[in-house]
């Protein structure tokens, strides 16, 4: 199955707009995400889908495809869905790199191509990463997921799950931004209707666990710095210095 690396890249966020194209050491946000993806080794095809000119005319001068989506689309699934069913017709596995994580690990993307290649059962995948700074444990801004000894989601929240009672000595980890769908999940999961879970805690992920769907979880051998607000910049800076 040939695979596509598709990276939405939505410029009126709520919480930063313009972030597509903030500027970091040098160069804009989106930059930094594609020329990650382009490390990879197992991709037979990568392109940026945004809903606004100004990121849609940048990545075209860094000569990447680019696809405008409609604004209709809610989600990053929804753009990769849209370029899948009108454009990418002959690709069977999709890459969802979101185009706020400009420290994607290459290696961690080559690895769930090669899940979703070798186990015909999984249809969606994704990552986590255990957390090591303890304040973002309560950041809501960091997603949490919990796990299954078959490493299938048992569920994501911006709360910190597990709730530790007891105080014990246990491990969270973060939910990272990358996700791994094989063409016929993806195009019928973007059909289906929002859940109470997902509206609740304004997680896609969580529409696939209410439908009764698994999602199963890689562990990254790297951590990521994703970017959510404009303090964010000065995060993904320093960790590039």
């Amino acid at each position: 199955m040939k695979t596509a690396v598709i990276i939405p890249s939505r410029y009126g966020s709520s919480r930063f707009p313009g972030k597509p194209l903030a500027v970091i050491k040098g160069k804009p946000l989106i930059e930094h995400t594609v020329e990650q993806v382009k490390k990879c080794k197992k991709v037979d095809y990568i392109a940026v889908a945004t809903d606004d000119k100004r990121v849609y005319d940048f990545v075209k001068s860094l000569k990447i495809d680019v696809f405008m989506t409609p604004k209709s689309c809610k989600s990053g699934t929804d753009r990769i869905a849209f370029v899948a069913s009108k454009f990418l017709k002959r690709f069977g596995i999709f890459i969802n790199v979101q185009g706020d994580e400009p420290l994607i690990d290459p290696v961690l993307i080559d690895e769930i191509i090669k899940s979703l290649k070798k186990d015909n059962t999984v249809e969606y995948i994704t990552a986590a990463f255990p957390i090591k700074d303890v304040d973002s444990i309560s950041n809501p801004n960091v997603v949490k997921v919990v796990f299954d000894k078959d490493m299938y989601a048992l569920y994501f929240s911006r709360f910190a799950i597990p709730f530790n009672r007891d105080g014990m000595k246990i491990k969270y980890y973060k939910h990272m931004g990358i996700y791994g769908y094989k063409r016929k999940f993806l195009l019928d999961f973007s059909k289906t209707k929002s859940t109470l879970l997902e509206r609740t805690e304004s997680l896609e992920q969580l529409r696939a666990l209410e439908n009764g769907k698994k999602i199963k979880i890689v562990v990254s051998k790297k951590d990521s710095v994703g970017v959510d607000t404009p303090k964010d910049i000065a995060k993904v800076e320093k960790y590039l210095q």
